[in-house]
């Protein structure tokens, strides 16, 4: 990541690319999420855009099924092959696909049951406030800037004011 005193160059090289950190992130509601890639919006000083090179290994999966209400997402298939699960439908996708999701979104996920890495570029909006909703679950994510709760829709009361 770069820090808050470097300014950004808006050309960001292979070669440069090669050299970036590999970084590993999951999601805390599923176990078998595991992400590895780089930050290149980050790199090129995007803010309000994430914009990731980014692999699933084999036998791991993106994140959680979920679905956005503000943030619009995509995802484009590099190489490999994959599953996605896109509003309760499932899909190989491959080399050259491309998913994107309009806010607000169905729901979606992505895992790899195949031997060979899944590599895809994926990105969206950076909001300030999001809702999300992980519907295997039947929970909702509150995101008020870095604050962020979850709440089981069973919880969940319809305001009266």
């Amino acid at each position: 990541m770069m820090s808050k005193n470097q300014k950004p160059k808006p050309l960001l090289k292979a070669d440069a690319i090669k050299k970036l950190q590999e970084h590993t992130f999951s999601h805390s509601l599923n176990p078998n999420s595991e992400i590895r890639g780089v930050f290149l919006g980050e790199q090129v000083g995007l803010q309000r855009l994430g914009f990731h090179l980014v692999r699933i290994p084999p036998g791991k999966e993106s994140f959680i099924y979920h679905s956005h209400e503000f943030e619009e997402e995509f995802i484009y298939i590099l190489s490999g092959r994959g599953i996605t699960e896109i509003d309760e439908e499932e899909f190989e996708v491959e080399a050259g696909d491309f998913m994107g999701f309009p806010t607000p979104s169905v729901a979606h996920h992505l895992r790899n049951p195949f031997h060979e890495d899944l590599v895809y570029i994926m990105g969206g909006e950076r909001h300030e406030f999001e809702i999300a909703d992980f519907p295997h679950l039947k929970k909702r994510m509150f995101r008020n800037r870095n604050e962020v709760h979850i709440a089981d829709w069973d919880e969940l009361k319809p305001f009266k004011g």
